[in-house]
Parts: C-alpha cells; sequence; structure tokens
C-alpha cells in the first residue's frame, strides 16, 4: 500500500523515516535534533506533558527509570523530547523515560523540541520508538507490531523487512497473543520468559497453559522441561483430572504451520479448519496471507 499522499507535510524527518527500506527511529530523531536551531529547543514545565495516547509499552523497569533520574541529577538532559502542542499542554513525540526520569529527578521542566504530527504519525512513532530501543516485554512488542500491521495494512513479511527481523521472530510473537491474559501479564512482568511464552503458545488448551505457567513460576521448569512435559501425550487436567484428547499428529502439524502463517492461534478438529481474527482489518490481514480475494 502506499502511503506516501498520507504523510504529506509531516515534516522531512518523518518523510525520511517511512520512505526508507528500512525504518530507523534513531536517525529519524537525530535529523530532528540536529536540524533543529537551539534557539527553537524550549524549557516546558514537565506537569504540562502528556503521554503518546499511542504508547504501547504498560511496564517501565523502575530501576533502570532511577538509574536515569540520578544521571539527570548529576549531568542534566543531554538530548530534548521531542512534543506536539495539543488543547491543553503537550503530547509526547518521542523521549518517554526522559521525561519521567526528569520528574523522578526531581526537576520542574525539560528541554523540549515542538513538533507537528497529526496522530497516525503519533502512533507509528510511539510503535517505532519503542520497538527499536527494544524497551518493549515480547507481549507489548507482538501487541505494537499487529497494530501496525493493521493500521498500515501491511503483511508479517512487510513489517519484518521494515524492522530489520526475521519473518519467524515476527511471526512467534504474534503467536504469544494467542496466551491467555493472565500468562501474558507475566511475560509482561518478566515472571516467564519469551522462549517458555513460545513453548506455550503452541499449545492447544488454555487449562494447560494455565497449568504449566504456573509450574514455571512454582518449579522453576526449564524451557527443555516444558517442551518435554508439552509433548506428553497424556496430561492430566488441573480441575477434573482426565485424560485430554489426544489430536492428531497430522492435525497438529497443519495447526502449527497456519499458527506460524497468520500468526494466529488456529484450531484443526472434527472436519473443521478455525481461524479466529479480532477485527475486520485482522481478517483482512489473514485472508491476504491466505492469497484469499474477495471481488467487490
Amino acid at each position: 500500500m502506499n502511503q506516501t499522499n498520507n504523510r504529506k507535510a509531516l515534516g522531512k524527518g518523518l518523510e525520511q523515516l517511512f520512505n526508507s527500506e528500512q525504518l530507523d527511529f534513531a536517525a529519524f530523531e537525530q535529523e530532528i535534533v540536529s536540524t533543529t536551531p537551539d534557539a527553537d529547543i524550549k524549557m516546558i514545565p514537565i506537569d504540562e506533558i502528556r503521554s503518546n495516547p499511542y504508547q504501547p509499552r504498560i511496564h517501565f523497569d523502575d530501576t533502570a527509570l532511577q538509574e536515569l533520574a540520578d544521571s539527570i541529577k548529576e549531568h542534566g538532559v543531554f538530548e530534548p523530547i521531542i512534543v506536539k502542542k495539543s488543547i491543553k499542554g503537550y503530547e509526547l513525540v518521542a523521549g518517554e523515560r526522559r521525561t519521567k526520569a526528569s520528574k523522578l529527578a526531581g526537576l520542574d521542566s525539560i528541554p523540549a523540541i515542538v513538533k507537528d504530527f497529526d496522530d497516525q504519525a503519533m502512533m507509528e512513532i510511539a510503535l517505532l520508538e519503542n520497538i527499536q530501543r527494544e524497551n518493549l516485554s515480547p507481549i507489548e512488542e507482538a501487541q505494537a507490531y499487529k497494530n501496525f500491521m493493521i493500521k498500515m495494512q501491511m503483511t508479517q513479511d512487510e513489517i519484518a523487512k521494515r524492522f530489520g527481523k526475521s519473518r519467524s521472530h515476527i511471526t512467534n510473537l504474534l503467536g504469544l497473543l494467542s496466551l491467555p491474559q493472565d500468562v501474558q501479564n507475566d511475560v509482561i512482568n518478566g515472571n516467564i520468559s519469551m522462549s517458555h511464552a513460545r513453548v506455550l503458545s503452541k499449545l492447544e488448551s488454555d487449562e494447560q497453559i494455565v497449568d504449566l505457567s504456573n509450574k514455571i513460576k512454582s518449579d522453576g521448569l526449564s524451557v527443555r522441561d516444558l517442551e518435554d512435559m508439552s509433548r506428553t501425550e497424556v496430561v492430566l487436567k488441573k480441575k477434573h483430572n482426565i485424560k485430554v484428547k489426544e489430536v492428531s499428529t497430522r492435525y497438529k502439524i497443519y495447526e502449527s504451520t497456519l499458527r506460524d502463517l497468520t500468526g494466529n492461534k488456529v484450531s484443526v478438529a472434527n472436519g473443521k479448519v478455525i481461524i479466529p481474527f479480532d477485527s475486520d482489518a485482522d481478517l483482512d490481514r489473514v485472508m491476504e496471507i491466505l492469497n484469499v480475494e474477495i471481488g467487490e
């Protein structure tokens, strides 16, 4: 999909960012900072700044924030944040951690560059900053990619190329979004590793997933242990203490292949192939991946 018309008047930095073959947030931010005259960098009250409404990050590392705050207390804020003017105060475009750490350090104001971006640009920039600076948990990164794919109507292959990631990395991350919410929260909070979560995301039963995730936390299961347990043909259900019906090995292969292809949790059973989706845009994405064309 050609995005050129959608990016008119967004500024040279943003145009260069999205017209390049591979997205580079650091280069985009540096372009804005280096081309802004010192006279245009303003000190604005921190209390007048609110987070980018499209900020995908849920969890901020308190220890890392405190370390940055200590550095700011001693050396100040080296690089200005980027904001846009809003009806009341300012909205962050780039520099969430610097802003939070500055407030933690007791500063009343922070150096900032004011730029005008529309809502679409605000969302894209927020995702790029967090994804490329690796500040997101695997779940937050997965949701960011999914939102980006839906908003920009891009495929997994296109997303992988644009962010400089492998297709398998994108697929594995998107697969984590099929996990029960409590398990996703454990991944966000660092109680379960990405490697553990990837194994859990291949399982069918939510009850089994939750049961095994609890064992990871209580028993310290290694990824190898988890893989061995998840391959066990007879699994005792947590509540009913009965055997789970064994799924055809061929069906498991089909399910795994379709999950890797679509990034959605697919089930093959009882003469049906079920591919769940959470929005019309997500359905359109799946249909495109499957090369299904619908006539107008």
